[in-house]
């Protein structure tokens, strides 16, 4: 069984390669064999995350990549590619909160914005990247959801905490979903794969956050298995899309929940 996780000589690129998920993410897919290409604005975290997973014996490098350029993606994938031949799995994990918003505190400028990178660089990276997989004739897209595009934001949650859940965000992922979908639709006779990723709260990026303690509560008590997400378990899921572990699962949205969206 072992043999089906393997990730020995792929190539997988991670876009925000060293945030909340991206840096489980990068670990993961490394430690399952891939050579990883952790990319982001800041070359700098890219790189030295990539080296600490290289003195544990993995495969890592970290690059620059601005997902609002798309100069900056043509160039970054044109260059991955011609450094390691191929490009076998992107995990479009990346998101921009800029601009994020209530509808009525909303502007055109920083809608837009938002959408520069959630939508427009999503769909970018993704072309390019994809032209290779065509031409191979296989491939692997995960794209990094949220339960905000799979059910609506549960405003009484937050209580009083002042948090709350942008329009931005809820457009961003649920429209995530249907590119995700077309994407498998459209590619899967050239032997590419698209699946999405849509997890629920995250612990690390939630529970060390003061003045949060009613949120922190709520969210416990709402979600059946009664905790946050852990690391392990965005690391379990990227494997098992990542491999052949999943060789005939594509199109497909895997909620990573706790069960909050069974209700």
């Amino acid at each position: 069984m072992s043999d089906l996780f393997d990730l020995s000589g792929k190539v997988a690129v991670v876009t925000g390669g060293t945030g909340l998920f991206g840096a489980p993410i990068s670990a993961a897919l490394a430690s399952a064999g891939a050579e990883v290409v952790i990319a982001s604005r800041n070359t700098e975290n890219c790189r030295e995350f990539a080296q600490t997973l290289v003195d544990q014996g993995l495969k890592a490098s970290g690059w620059e990549l601005d997902l609002a350029s798309e100069d900056s993606i043509i160039e970054f994938v044109k260059v991955v590619t011609a450094q390691f031949g191929k490009v076998d799995i992107l995990v479009n994990n990346a998101v921009s909160r800029q601009g994020f918003s209530d509808l009525e505190h909303m502007n055109a400028a920083d809608w837009e914005a938002a959408q520069r990178v959630n939508a427009t660089g999503l769909m970018l990276i993704t072309r390019e990247v994809v032209k290779g997989m065509r031409e191979r004739g296989s491939g692997n897209i995960i794209n990094i959801g949220s339960i905000q595009g799979v059910v609506g934001p549960h405003f009484p949650v937050y209580g009083e905490t002042g948090m709350t859940s942008p329009v931005n965000y809820t457009y961003d992922k649920w429209g995530m979903v249907g590119f995700t979908k077309w994407l498998a639709n459209y590619y899967g006779g050239f032997n590419i794969r698209a699946n999405c990723i849509s997890p629920g709260g995250y612990g690390p990026g939630v529970e060390m956050m003061e003045g949060k303690a009613e949120f922190i509560a709520n969210y416990k008590r709402l979600t059946p298995l009664g905790r946050f997400a852990s690391d392990r378990d965005i690391q379990g899921p990227v494997v098992f899309l990542a491999s052949d572990a999943s060789a005939f699962v594509t199109g497909h949205n895997l909620v990573v929940d706790g069960g909050w969206t069974s209700w």
